[in-house]
């Protein structure tokens, strides 16, 4: 158990950092392009910016399965480490942007949460109960794997997962779904519109009855 909070300790102090650099970053990109409030002041298409954003993005998730695959000794334990990385890169990737520009002011305030495969938007609260539920399942699947007890995954635990994964990732990405199909330039002048919180809802609680089978005894072989 030592050895496995001393791997978790410093896999937050990555993660921590990792986002402090990711908070940068968009403190000077708002300063260069003069952006006061992103949703409302998308700078115009530019191809280069555009391919190098998505490699950058593409990069990031590389280090978090990079430092995941690291601390681990078999897939699901480095798997498990790198959805512990995401989530608390994500979390203090707000809070670093709250301390250095006053933003986000509340959790509702709405984001640009990625781009690939097509621009995301949701408020900020969204993506940070995704994340507090990839820790809390990375830790679960921590927990077990550090006695050396595989994890079995039931198919009780796959289908409302994926179901809850695909509706999620749908109230993201809804409003450039419907614009398909369309350049990469329209897409970049795409403003969101409201928030599908019911369907959001409805995909994190069955993802969340997967996590919660984890969390139940009865469920473990």
């Amino acid at each position: 158990m030592k050895r496995l909070v001393s791997k978790i300790s410093w896999i937050f102090i990555f993660s921590i950092a990792m986002a402090y650099l990711e908070a940068a970053i968009v403190v000077y990109l708002r300063r260069l392009f003069g952006i006061d409030e992103l949703i409302l002041q998308v700078p115009p298409f530019d191809q280069q910016i555009a391919v190098i954003e998505l490699g950058r993005e593409l990069a990031t998730l590389i280090m978090l399965l990079a430092i995941g695959w690291i601390a681990g000794h078999n897939i699901q334990s480095r798997l498990s480490y790198a959805l512990i990385a995401f989530g608390v890169w994500d979390i203090f990737y707000y809070l670093w942007l709250n301390v250095f520009i006053g933003w986000p002011k509340s959790f509702l305030d709405p984001d640009l949460l990625f781009l690939i495969p097509l621009p995301w938007w949701g408020p900020v609260l969204s993506p940070v109960l995704i994340s507090l539920l990839m820790i809390t399942g990375g830790m679960v699947v921590l927990s077990e794997n550090e006695n050396n007890i595989p994890v079995h995954f039931a198919i009780s635990f796959w289908i409302p997962l994926i179901l809850g994964v695909m509706l999620m990732l749908y109230s993201f990405m809804a409003d450039a779904i419907h614009m398909l199909p369309a350049s990469t330039a329209v897409l970049n002048d795409l403003r969101p519109t409201q928030f599908n919180w019911p369907v959001y809802l409805i995909g994190l609680g069955l993802a969340s009855a997967s996590v919660l089978q984890l969390m139940t005894p009865q469920k473990k072989k």
